[in-house]
């Protein structure tokens, strides 16, 4: 089975180059939602939309796109653990490999003394940090990217042959860090 990476970015920025190198060089499927999936199909990648995968349409007007179990089991999932293998293959759950997911602007938006009150409480990312959150607590067998600037990082330890733990703990722990900067700016 080919590896998955799941890109679910507001900032864009390196987003079509890093995908056409996880797909074309390296064999990954790519899953995604919404703009971000517009994007790299309007691009020429092949991509699944999460409401296609999940089998669930994204609703309450986009607040639920990727809070599904086959979104987190596939992130969650200890690849070492039996039980963990066997819950995956029952409930027909792929595994997620890369998640790729920056949060809504919302530090940018709230900046703005005319952005009302609604709109500063639509900016708040729900599923965005829960996948962050996942990936960096399953960090033995998922590397998470927040940011653009770690986008090279990564493919060049695809380019080695693999992403190494020590890789993958260090992104584990700028994605901690990224969530709580992101949770700081809302309280």
């Amino acid at each position: 089975m080919a590896p998955t990476a799941l890109l679910s970015v507001s900032d864009k920025q390196g987003l079509v180059e890093l995908a056409t190198a996880l797909h074309r060089r390296h064999g990954y499927s790519l899953l995604s939602s919404g703009g971000t999936a517009a994007i790299l199909a309007a691009a020429g990648l092949p991509v699944t939309r999460v409401a296609d995968h999940t089998g669930s349409p994204e609703i309450l007007g986009g607040r639920v796109k990727t809070l599904h179990p086959r979104i987190h089991g596939g992130i969650l999932a200890r690849r070492e653990d039996p039980a963990h293998r066997a819950d995956l293959e029952s409930q027909a759950i792929t595994p997620i490999d890369v998640v790729v997911v920056n949060l809504y602007p919302f530090r940018e938006t709230v900046a703005d003394p005319a952005v009302s009150w609604e709109t500063a409480v639509e900016t708040i990312d729900i599923g965005g940090p829960a996948m962050v959150r996942a990936a960096a607590k399953n960090h033995a067998d998922v590397a998470v990217l927040t940011d653009p600037g770690q986008y090279g990082d990564l493919l060049a330890a695809l380019a080695d042959g693999r992403v190494d733990a020590s890789l993958r703990r260090q992104l584990a722990l700028e994605a901690f860090r990224h969530t709580a900067i992101y949770d700081s700016a809302i309280s």
